[in-house]
Formats: C-alpha cells, sequence, structure tokens
C-alpha cells in the first residue's frame, strides 16, 4: 500500500517528476496576477529580485518551487503580505484530489480567467465605468451571449 501525507498525495517518490505541485502552480500563478495588476514585466520583477526573466516565468509557471525568503522578497516588491500568494488555495487543492475540500472547479475556472490577460484587461476596463447603469447593461449584454453561444 502506498505512503499517503496528510493531504493523501502519494509520498514524494512516488509523485510524476514532470508534473507541477498544485500548490506551486497556484502561488505561481498569484504571482503572476499581482505582477500583472502592477503593470509589471518579468523582466522588471527579475530585476528587483536578481534573477532573470526566465526564472521568474518558471515561478509562475509552477514549473520551480518558490523558497519562503524568496516568497518573502516576491511580497515585498510586490506590496502584498505573504498570504496573498496562497489565496483561494481550497480551489487548486481541491482538484488535486485532495480529501476536505469541496470547491467546484468551474469556481476556479473564475480565478483562473480573471487572472488571464484578457480577463485582468476586461476587469479594468469595466472598474473605469463610472455609471451604475452601463455597468448593468454590460453584464446583461455579457450574460445574453453566454447564453446563446451555451444554445447554439
Amino acid at each position: 500500500m502506498p505512503r499517503v501525507n496528510a493531504l493523501d498525495e502519494p509520498a514524494p517518490a512516488e509523485r510524476n517528476a514532470r508534473r507541477a505541485n498544485p500548490i506551486d502552480v497556484h502561488v505561481g500563478s498569484r504571482v503572476r496576477l499581482r505582477r500583472m495588476l502592477m503593470g509589471m514585466s518579468q523582466e522588471k520583477l527579475g530585476e528587483h529580485l536578481g534573477l532573470t526573466f526566465q526564472q521568474i516565468q518558471k515561478y509562475e509557471k509552477g514549473i520551480n518551487r518558490i523558497g519562503a525568503s524568496r516568497l518573502f522578497d516576491l511580497s515585498q516588491v510586490l506590496a502584498v503580505p505573504v498570504q496573498y500568494f496562497y489565496e483561494e488555495l481550497p480551489a487548486v487543492v481541491a482538484e488535486s484530489g485532495a480529501a476536505g475540500f469541496g470547491e467546484r472547479p468551474s469556481e476556479n475556472y473564475t480565478v483562473e480567467f480573471l487572472g488571464s490577460r484578457e480577463g485582468l484587461e476586461l476587469n479594468k476596463a469595466f472598474a473605469r465605468i463610472g455609471d451604475i447603469r452601463i455597468r448593468r447593461a454590460i453584464v446583461e449584454l455579457i450574460r445574453s451571449l453566454a447564453s446563446e453561444n451555451a444554445n447554439s
């Protein structure tokens, strides 16, 4: 019988070595989200940390794990508390098959979309619309388009 840890994951030796840990992927995606919200390039973030943009890419994709001291440095440069990188984590852990987290994958899709370039641009543009009636009309338009697309 294979050994399991507290999250019901296979022991480290039994994990697929080429597959990124879902928690590392999540933390990396939060780094990317914050960097993009600040309008900072990977190269600029790397300069602040003494890293190459390729290393930042690996962190953001979850390929390379971010150590505690580096995570602290990231929190300083990106002006967020360390906990920021772990927000919304239950959705990621739930998809990894860990017991005790029941969030649906569709909720994770929303978080992933908001972290994408299109999601960020849409969110920023929408937030600049001051008239609440126009904002409501846009939401209704999108709902209508989405339901038409689902029926096609």
